[in-house]
């Protein structure tokens, strides 16, 4: 499996319409990036509690996403080119169905391993100005997912991300997303199931935790 890389992002923190500072509004870089061990060198993370490195060291979310929110909730002033969703690595052709916990990518001459989905909260429809874009997401499963760092490395938009070695297959980033942040209540055995894999992130662990004492509460 080989796709394209479209576009590296990062960006500085911004305040957000209600004040609160942000780093999603991130804007493509050109030519190369250094990748280390807590993601995209000029890229700030400002929720380390939700986005935080290094298991979260970096955000990939499938482009095709653009084109499906314009779809469902118009044009979207906000939403800009690559990087308006917080993403790290934007590509086309690959979507959250297609990869799973513990994929391991060659990301230009860097090595990342995939850790765990996204969990869209209220901070996108700020930034987007939109209501009910997250139910929507969560939904669909259009999460994006994040990378740890094995080894850095430098990419750049044009280069390959290549995969070297494929993970825990029964696992896609859409399944370990609906059973652990969508509205069904995955069952036990499952959660368990997915806590146990050797390269899950320490947060997907705890999320999945919480989850199960609330089904038992």
């Amino acid at each position: 499996m080989r796709v394209i890389i479209a576009a590296l992002c990062a960006g500085a923190g911004k305040p957000l319409p209600n004040g609160k500072r942000s780093g999603i509004a991130k804007a493509a870089i050109p030519g190369a990036v250094k990748i280390t061990e807590n993601g995209i060198e000029a890229d700030e993370q400002v929720d380390r509690v939700h986005h935080g490195y290094p298991e979260m060291a970096l955000h990939h979310l499938p482009h095709e996403t653009y084109d499906w929110l314009r779809h469902h909730f118009g044009p979207l002033p906000r939403l800009g080119d690559y990087g308006s969703m917080g993403e790290n690595i934007a590509t086309l052709g690959l979507s959250e169905h297609e990869v799973w916990i513990g994929d391991r990518f060659r990301l230009g001459s860097a090595l990342v391993e995939i850790t765990q989905p996204r969990q869209p909260c209220s901070t996108i429809e700020q930034h987007l100005q939109s209501r009910g874009i997250v139910k929507s997401l969560v939904a669909a499963a259009r999460t994006g997912w994040f990378y740890r760092v094995l080894e850095p490395g430098q990419a750049g938009a044009g280069d390959q991300l290549e995969l070297v070695e494929r993970g825990h297959v029964q696992w896609s980033i859409a399944r370990a997303f609906l059973i652990t942040y969508g509205a069904a209540r995955g069952p036990d055995r499952e959660l368990d199931e997915l806590a146990k894999l050797p390269r899950i992130s320490d947060r997907l662990v705890r999320d999945i935790e919480k989850r199960l004492a609330n089904q038992s509460g």
